[in-house]
């Protein structure tokens, strides 16, 4: 779980752009919102009103606040009970009001409830999608993030072989630094990886014999990039451990590596004296841009060659 949400916190992040107030029960204002909680043996965050499979926070709007004045005594009392008892937040949308007795049962069961000046689908949309991110898996992995050419690419390796010398010289050639040493990442989508940077290290890379860099301040604003969706891994290997096989000559070193259980194109870049790595990097992410657009060089090289070897041969 990346963080903890609170009541108050929903209120703090959309008290502006959804128009919140607060409507009853200042104790629940710092109720836990956690998908993982006793309160939630279900997948939904937010939805509207749901006794039989209830969400985190219920959004009331015209039909359910409809539904629930037109309840018996017994069974108004008994729903907006089970709902305060499963729920760790209410919101009423579009500026609707809701009995006296629904609020002294919420301060009594200390479920706070908001009322939002927005439409209903307003609400659900922009929280779902902000506890959603919130509540995503995430994994910090070793390595320097960077844009390359308007691809997130990850730079791995040994500590010591070069990575933070290699992200220097693609910054210095125009590319943006995202995070250095521990980027962390968060599957936003089934297919989807979202790398950031921690809070702290924002804006800096270490560089041996250099220190600690500050990259806007050298070379701009422009110069970094808050976050990036994961798209391509270059691991550097020394050359001297890397063991080629028949078809790297051909096909490069590229396998998929898992990480949070999505599949992300890894290649495998022997350092040697010599080397310009910053200008194979940019190779390596023009050929995989390439090939995102359908197009494989290796497979057109082999046809290539093999098409010349059947006119020869017929």
């Amino acid at each position: 779980m990346s963080k903890i949400i609170h009541a108050h916190n929903i209120y703090d992040k959309f008290r502006h752009s959804l128009g919140l107030s607060w409507l009853a029960s200042n104790s629940g204002t710092g109720r836990v919102i956690d998908p993982q909680s006793a309160l939630s043996s279900h997948a939904n965050l937010i939805s509207y009103l749901n006794i039989i499979h209830p969400p985190l926070i219920q959004v009331l709007a015209e039909k359910e606040l409809h539904f629930l004045n037109c309840l018996g005594k017994n069974s108004q009392h008994d729903t907006l009970a089970s709902m305060f008892e499963q729920s760790a937040l209410v919101i009423i949308s579009s500026e609707l009001e809701i009995n006296n007795k629904a609020l002294e049962l919420a301060d009594e069961k200390q479920v706070a409830i908001l009322a939002s000046t927005s439409h209903g689908d307003e609400v659900i949309s922009q929280i779902h999608y902000y506890l959603s991110r919130q509540f995503a898996r995430q994994e910090t992995l070793h390595g320097v993030f960077l844009e390359v050419l308007g691809m997130g690419v990850l730079i791995s390796g040994d500590s010591g072989i070069g990575k933070s010398e290699l992200a220097l010289e693609l910054i210095s050639r125009g590319h943006r630094l995202i995070a250095d040493d521990a980027p962390f990442f968060t599957r936003t989508a089934p297919d989807i990886l979202n790398g950031s940077c921690p809070q702290v290290l924002s804006g800096f890379l270490e560089v041996r014999g250099l220190g600690i860099l500050n990259i806007p301040a050298m070379f701009g604003e422009n110069a970094i990039k808050t976050n990036k969706n994961l798209t391509l891994i270059i691991d550097l290997k020394l050359e001297s451990h890397f063991q080629y096989s028949e078809n790297d000559r051909i096909y490069g070193s590229v396998k998929d590596r898992s990480i949070l259980d999505v599949m992300i194109p890894q290649l495998s870049l022997p350092v040697a004296s010599g080397r310009n790595l910053a200008v194979l990097v940019e190779g390596a992410v023009r050929n995989h841009l390439l090939r995102i657009r359908g197009y494989n060089a290796a497979d057109a090289f082999v046809n290539q060659h093999r098409q010349l070897l059947d006119t020869a041969n017929k």
